[in-house]
């Protein structure tokens, strides 16, 4: 049974519990109260009426499954993944939003309960999702990604006038997924115009890109000095840069100008994942295949062959520099790949050290990142009725973690993906999802 209930007081018992923290999983019991865990415990819960504040509510009998925070996925695209590029070249900017909204909703289902989105106008949406509207995950918005002309955010023709030069913003700016900007003062007013559309962090185009039609891999965008005002314009508002990029010198160019993020990074060598962990710089990586993505331009295909060829080797150097990393995905512009987000996620367990260990990298790891948002972070900066209510913890109102104060945020589990993390390959695995203290899925007998 699929189905959305409104937050009361839930008891979940007698599961196994992975607090996305620790290395240990323990028997025990969750209090969801509201949107918020109420509390923890170890063993047999106490009776109905024993604490005070009990009331009646869902209980919830775990027999033994397993207990892990929300999923979450650092790079996604909601307007795009569940879009083709023809309806969104086609069709106007309702087809994105329609299919952003439908798309949410499937990665709610398949466990994911936050995301970063990293270009698309997905403030409306956010704001709906918040509000209890619509089904889907928290969104930590990008808003519009930011180009060079000729850059990997640059989707208008080849014989179109750049803005620059006077001519008229592309479809894709119109849609709100990018924004060409040049020089210092385009790039400030391109990052001011996110930031002032709700964006928690602001995503740039440091380097060449697959599925764009006019740059190579090798290709380095933005100059220094027009990185460092993005920077500028993004500390101003207390938040962070996150870069596309590949190659070794468009990272180093980014992490020198202040970039606290490199989103892919598959062509780096290992000295540039040793720069990244010298200056504290978090590495966003995808766990590519090759057929993850299907490009009809032979151009675009060969280049998607070079970043996945990257893929191991990147995440050792990572693991071994002690560069901190992120999971993200990445899909796009092809809905019958979308579901392979799971499937995507279970790879992890080969690169991050083992299932436990991607684990962590998908709940806590990733919400620390997020947290990088500082004071634009919607969901981490706890309210006053929440240090009153739990104190000011190292978990209040935090995500990706099973803690008293911690958002209600949790998937029961059919098996243990501590040591299998393949069983979450398969959304049928997860028998109950909640978000927000609100029951998404009950499949339960």
């Amino acid at each position: 049974m699929s189905e959305q209930r409104p937050a009361g007081t839930i008891l979940i018992r007698d599961v196994r519990i992975f607090d996305g923290l620790s290395d240990r999983v323990r028997t025990g019991y969750v209090v969801t109260e509201g949107a918020k865990i109420r509390a923890v415990g170890e063993g047999d819960p106490p009776p109905p009426g024993a604490a005070e504040g009990d009331a009646p509510g869902t209980v919830i009998d775990g027999r033994g499954a397993t207990l892990v925070p929300g999923l979450s996925d650092a790079h996604v695209h909601l307007l795009l993944a569940g879009a083709t590029q023809a309806e969104l070249m086609l069709g106007g900017a309702g087809v994105g939003h329609l299919r952003g909204a439908a798309e949410a909703r499937a990665m709610l289902m398949r466990g994911f309960t936050t995301v970063r989105d990293m270009a698309g106008d997905t403030g409306d949406l956010k704001r709906l999702i918040d509000a209890g509207a619509l089904p889907g995950p928290r969104i930590y918005p990008s808003q519009a990604g930011l180009s060079q002309t000729g850059g990997h955010g640059d989707f208008g023709m080849v014989y179109d006038v750049p803005t620059a030069l006077g001519g008229a913003a592309s479809h894709a700016e119109r849609l709100g997924l990018m924004r060409v900007a040049d020089g210092t003062a385009q790039v400030l007013a391109g990052v001011r115009e996110q930031l002032k559309k709700g964006a928690s962090q602001i995503k740039m185009m440091a380097g060449g890109g697959v599925a764009s039609a006019y740059d190579h891999l090798d290709v380095l965008q933005y100059t220094a000095e027009e990185l460092r005002a993005g920077v500028q314009a993004a500390a101003d508002w207390g938040t962070y840069v996150a870069v596309h990029v590949y190659t070794g010198a468009g990272i180093r160019r980014a992490v020198r100008a202040g970039v606290r993020v490199i989103e892919h990074g598959h062509l780096a060598g290992e000295d540039d994942i040793a720069f990244m962990a010298e200056h504290g710089v978090w590495l966003c990586g995808q766990p590519f295949a090759e057929s993850d993505h299907s490009f009809a331009d032979p151009s675009s295909a060969e280049k998607n062959r070079r970043v996945c060829e990257g893929v191991e080797r990147v995440f050792g150097w990572a693991l071994e520099h002690g560069v901190r990393v992120a999971f993200g995905t990445d899909l796009m512009l092809d809905p019958a790949r979308s579901a392979r987000q799971s499937e995507m996620l279970a790879r992890m367990a080969g690169l991050a050290g083992g299932p436990m260990a991607a684990l962590k990298i998908a709940t806590s790891d990733n919400a620390e990142l997020f947290r990088k948002s500082g004071a634009r972070d919607p969901y981490q900066n706890p309210a006053p009725a929440d240090v009153a209510a739990y104190g000011n913890g190292p978990h209040v109102a935090h995500l990706g973690v099973i803690a008293e104060g911690a958002w209600a945020d949790l998937l029961l589990v059919d098996g243990d993906p501590t040591r299998d993390l393949s069983l979450l390959a398969d959304p049928a695995n997860l028998k109950v999802i909640v978000k927000d203290g609100r029951i998404y899925k009950d499949a339960l007998p």
